[in-house]
């Protein structure tokens, strides 16, 4: 479980990591940063998905906030 959620966050930051190459290097001239930031807004919103998914079908469990007192 935890390995996919990494590898979900790698990817959204080589998205974002690409889109920002292509914003300095094309200087508005392409699509491809916009297609950099659609494709890290997709990842973002299937890693929400999953986590949802996984939350339903019990895989991880949800603790709440904890609060320790000193």
């Amino acid at each position: 479980m935890g390995f996919i959620v990494i590898l979900a966050f790698v990817g959204i930051l080589a998205s974002l990591a690409s889109a920002l190459v292509f914003l300095m290097r094309d200087r508005g001239g392409s699509n491809r940063t916009v297609n950099a930031l659609t494709v890290r807004i997709g990842l973002s919103i299937v890693l929400f998905l999953f986590v949802l998914f996984a939350w339903h079908m019990g895989w991880i469990q949800s603790t709440g906030v904890q609060y320790h007192r000193l």
